[in-house]
């Protein structure tokens, strides 16, 4: 016994029995250059957990990398697990972020766009001209939609966006310096004001406008979100208003499908019309704090809003701007709000839902841009002004973002129901010289394609699922005779695949292995259909769920590209 008793003290007491092992620190250690540099560059910043993504964007924009000394020195400012900092920055595609030992990135980066429109534009060529011409101190990578289809092919340098590009004016203008954002002109808050701004605002905080009042504008005028999912604003409202307080409000303005861009236009355009609708929703709501989320593509719309935020007078909501960081799956709502708070944009389980559980654990309200931009004109005009407009027996205005093969693209403000031919020829100028209509996406990239023959739908909400398709957030891509649909859904597939954030098994690995079986010379479509299917009912969002509709569309409504295909 006593043996045993020594044996067991030896143990405990390294020193009396064993040779003691070397002390070393334990964990990942922090460079002093680093943790200097971090901590001048957050200066007196916050260092809440929630602010991680300002702050990678903060090393990013410095440095234009995030080196694994400035993730360890991060996390230590933050008091942060190192594991918690490097998932968050590696989730979003706009951290560069260079591991321990890995060589540093050339100091310029060019990203070209290669989501549908700019390849349809010869994106493709572009980047191939740009990696051979752009030199060693250049990087020359591949991006997704930048929300410029209007100006296809696009290219980035820095936060500058290169339209119509060719090589050699990318290169110009990265010679030149040019990276900074373009800012156009708009309207600022005295021209605004001077136009009749803030009256409704001001008349609904001093009670001259009661909440029910416009509640009820925006019930009869049956203003649905304009995100894609459609949901009635005015029920929304009610829904969260009806849950107990605190409350919050966030701002969707993560546009990221390919082909859309009306929020740009909007935000670069008109900004106080966008900021007068949040206000007004945040006062129904009784928001103490509002989080507006504009996706990291659009530079010009955040420095345009900073600008002007500033310029409101006191009182109201505390308005938050938040940057994303290149990641689509950010515009699904719980996502969206998982970014704000810090994290890795992975969709949450529903239920709760946002309003009963969202930001931070309270009941948060969620809009669009282009939701929030219509309040005003839907109240100061009154609903009928709304449903006076429509065709086909629809009711209301939508804007559809319009790219492709048409002579003049953009975002076109029509009536809701009209059809894509009606879009077409009147608000587009007819098709490019030389291109005969063959095909269209009424959706954007999740919203499926239709042929040319199919041109008389009109395009709303609920006029298209029996087609297997949907108008989303009105993003209408139009096709030519040039342009291959089997090659377009692919273009889409891989988009989905690249932008799956690999929570679930469904969406991760059938998007990948869809892309692949799409990318054989004739396509095994009893197993791409039983993919779709897998797909569209176990995948726990709308990326995974939508993602095959593109692929069943052309295997449904394309049957002679299936002819070449096999011969």
């Amino acid at each position: 016994m006593a043996d045993d008793v020594h044996q067991v003290r030896a143990f405990d007491h390294p020193g009396e029995g064993r040779r003691r092992a070397k002390a070393t620190p334990k964990g990942r250690q922090v460079d002093p250059t680093a943790a200097h540099e971090i901590a001048e560059l957050l200066g007196e910043a916050p260092r809440r957990r929630d602010l991680l993504i300002e702050h990678l964007h903060l090393i990013q924009d410095t440095y234009h990398q995030i080196s694994a000394a400035h993730l360890a020195a991060l996390a230590d400012e933050m008091k942060l697990s190192f594991a918690e900092v490097f998932e968050t920055a590696t989730f979003y595609a706009h951290f560069d972020v260079v591991k321990e030992g890995e060589p540093h990135l050339p100091p310029a980066t060019i990203r070209v766009c290669d989501s549908l429109t700019c390849a349809m534009m010869g994106a493709e060529r572009l980047q191939q001209d740009l990696s051979s011409q752009a030199g060693p101190e250049v990087r020359v990578v591949r991006a997704p939609c930048v929300g410029l289809c209007d100006a296809a092919p696009v290219a980035e340098v820095g936060h500058h966006f290169v339209r119509d590009a060719t090589a050699a004016a990318v290169l110009d203008s990265l010679a030149q310096g040019d990276t900074h954002p373009h800012i156009p002109a708009y309207v600022d808050y005295d021209a605004y004001v001077k136009e009749g701004g803030y009256k409704l605002l001001t008349d609904l905080r001093a009670g001259r406008t009661s909440r029910e009042d416009i509640l009820k504008a925006l019930d009869d005028s049956s203003l649905r979100g304009l995100g894609g999912a459609g949901f009635p604003t005015g029920r929304k409202w009610r829904a969260v208003l009806g849950e107990p307080g605190p409350r919050l409000m966030a701002v969707n303005g993560d546009e990221g499908e390919p082909g859309t861009f009306k929020d740009r236009f909007y935000l670069n355009g008109d900004p106080h019309r966008f900021l007068e609708g949040t206000l007004i929703a945040a006062h129904i709501v009784e928001a103490g704090e509002v989080y507006i989320y504009i996706r990291d593509e659009y530079p010009a719309a955040r420095e345009i809003l900073a600008r002007e935020i500033a310029k409101l007078p006191p009182g109201g909501p505390v308005l938050h701007l938040r940057r994303g960081a290149g990641a689509y799956i950010c515009g699904e709502e719980s996502s969206l709000l998982e970014s704000i708070e810090g994290k890795r944009g992975l969709p949450r389980h529903k239920p709760p839902y946002p309003f009963q559980v969202g930001l931070f654990g309270l009941p948060t309200l969620i809009n669009n841009v282009e939701t929030l931009w219509w309040v005003r004109d839907l109240v100061e005009k009154g609903p009928a002004w709304w449903t006076s407009h429509g065709r086909h027996g629809r009711t209301g205005l939508r804007s559809y973002s319009v790219s492709g093969r048409v002579k003049d693209p953009g975002v076109k403000l029509a009536p809701a129901g009209i059809t894509v031919r009606e879009l077409i020829d009147e608000f587009c100028g007819g098709m490019a010289d030389g291109h005969t209509f063959h095909a269209y996406l009424p959706g954007g990239a999740s919203g499926g394609i239709l042929p040319a023959s199919m041109d008389d739908i009109p395009l709303d909400f609920g006029t298209l699922e029996k087609y297997g398709c949907f108008i989303g957030s009105a993003a209408v891509i139009i096709l030519s005779q040039q342009d291959s649909v089997r090659a377009a859904a692919l273009n889409l597939m891989k988009f989905f695949e690249d932008e799956s954030c690999g929570q679930c098994t469904p969406c991760r690995v059938g998007t990948q292995k869809a892309a692949l079986l799409m990318q054989a010379p004739v396509w095994n479509r009893e197993l791409l259909g039983e993919l779709s299917q897998a797909m569209r009912d176990a995948s726990i969002c709308g990326l995974g769920q939508a993602a095959s509709n593109p692929l069943a569309s052309v295997i449904k409504y394309f049957p002679d590209e299936f002819k070449d295909a096999a011969e």
